[in-house]
C-alpha cells in the first residue's frame, strides 16, 4: 500500500509510556480474558495527504484466550499503482501508473497469536471486489482480488489497556485477481503478486 513512507516514520517514533505490565500478555486483567474491540488503521493518515487513497478501515475483534484474537475487517482504498512496486526508484513512479485507479472494498477475517508479553503474529484473508476506472473515474469493468497477509507486530496497551496501538511488518500476496483490464494487467505483469516488508500501524478500544 503506497503510503508506507508515512508509517514507517511513525512507526519510528513510537514511544510506550503507558504499557501494561512487563510480564503479562496483552489481555491479562481482573475480569474475564475474553473481551471485545473496535479499531482501525494508521493507513488512514494518507488521506490528509496529496493523491489521497482514500482509504477507510473499521475492525471488529475478540479475545478467544489471552492469546488468542479473532476479527473481521472492513477495507475500502483506492490505488493508482501496482501492488507488486518494491521499494526503490519505480514505487510510485509516474512511469508506473494506471491509466486510472482502482477502488476495492473488502471484507474479511484475522486470526492473532500471541506468543510472548505484547509479541504477535497474524493471518489476514480479505477478498475484495473490484471497480477499475479510467483517468476521468468512470467505470471501466469490476474484477477480483484475494488478498492474504501475514503480520507479525507488538501489541502495546495504554491507558490501563483500555486501548492499544500495533506496530507490524508484512508479507502481503494475491494469489487470485480476475477480469483485469489490459491496460491495468499489462502494468501488473510487469511485478510480482507479492509485496515484501510493509509497514502498519492498527490502534483500538476494548470493551
Amino acid at each position: 500500500m503506497k503510503t508506507t513512507s508515512i508509517l514507517l516514520s511513525i512507526i519510528s517514533g513510537l514511544a510506550n509510556p503507558f504499557a501494561y505490565g512487563q510480564d503479562t500478555v496483552p489481555n491479562r486483567t481482573s475480569h474475564s480474558p475474553k473481551q471485545h474491540f473496535i479499531g482501525s488503521s494508521g493507513m488512514m493518515i494518507g488521506n490528509f495527504f496529496p493523491n489521497p487513497p482514500s482509504f477507510y478501515q473499521l475492525n471488529y475483534g475478540y479475545w478467544l484466550t489471552e492469546k488468542d484474537v479473532v476479527s473481521m475487517e472492513a477495507i475500502t482504498w483506492k490505488y493508482r499503482h501496482p501492488l507488486g512496486i518494491p521499494y526503490g526508484p519505480a514505487f510510485d513512479s509516474p512511469s508506473e501508473a494506471y491509466p486510472g485507479c482502482v477502488r476495492e472494498y473488502g471484507l474479511g477475517a484475522a486470526y492473532q497469536r500471541y506468543f510472548w508479553k505484547g509479541l504477535y503474529s497474524a493471518v489476514h484473508v480479505i477478498p475484495f471486489l473490484q471497480k477499475y476506472m479510467d483517468q476521468n473515474h468512470r467505470k471501466i469493468q469490476h474484477g477480483f482480488q484475494l488478498f492474504l497477509t501475514l503480520r507479525a507486530g507488538y501489541h502495546i496497551g495504554l491507558f490501563r489497556n483500555r486501548f492499544f496501538i500495533e506496530p507490524s511488518i508484512a508479507f502481503t500476496h494475491w494469489p487470485i485477481k480476475t477480469n483485469v483490464p489490459a491496460p491495468f494487467a499489462a502494468l501488473d505483469s510487469k511485478w510480482p503478486n507479492y509485496f515484501l516488508l510493509e509497514p502498519g500501524l492498527h490502534f483500538g478500544f476494548k470493551f
